[in-house]
């Protein structure tokens, strides 16, 4: 985690002892504190003590399972177009509450991101889905390639913001969809 110096005084904290520290863990309280918070911790999946995105990304499996039970295919692509830039916004926000630059628990990233590859791989009944999963997890976590290039390309500004956080976990959907419609048409 880096921190985001919010101004030049939050650069010496010693110097200003006003300036609050890094939020490391959000609990509860942060997390019902402002929408922003409720949706860039994934509903509260974000919470989670161990593998945090992971638990986003179980996370939204489920939410994608239940939207299918109500949405039809063109009404969950909507869906997911909205939870773009509403993540993005999310996202920004709750990494400048929290003072980190990409935290951890922030996992709306991992949600939307993984909409996206279900989206397009749908239906590929459980087995399909086990694997997306498990690749979807493979690049965000280890981060090969081109999804380790996304990440750091956003390393160099003050602020990653939403855009960043975003950012390679979509290039992570796509090596995942890459990977599956290499293995389904080889």
């Amino acid at each position: 985690m880096v921190n985001i110096p919010a101004d030049m005084d939050d650069a010496a904290p010693a110097l200003n002892p006003s300036v609050r520290p890094p939020v490391r863990r959000p609990n509860l309280r942060f997390l019902l504190s402002h929408p922003a918070h409720f949706i860039a911790l994934g509903f509260g999946s974000g919470l989670s003590p161990i593998a945090p995105g992971t638990s986003g990304t179980l996370w939204a499996w489920v939410a994608y399972l239940v939207m299918q039970r109500w949405l039809d295919t063109e009404q969950i692509g909507w869906v997911i177009a909205a939870s773009l830039p509403i993540g993005w916004w999310a996202c920004t926000v709750t990494a400048r509450n929290m003072r980190v630059m990409d935290p951890g628990n922030i996992v709306w990233d991992e949600v939307a991101a993984f909409w996206l590859v279900l989206w397009l791989v749908m239906p590929a009944g459980l087995t399909g889905q086990i694997v997306a999963f498990a690749l979807f997890r493979f690049f965000d976590a280890v981060k090969p390639g081109p999804v380790a290039w996304a990440d750091e390309l956003f390393h160099g500004f003050n602020a990653k913001g939403g855009f960043g956080i975003m950012f390679d976990d979509l290039v992570a959907a796509f090596c995942t969809l890459v990977v599956i419609a290499l293995w389904r048409f080889a």
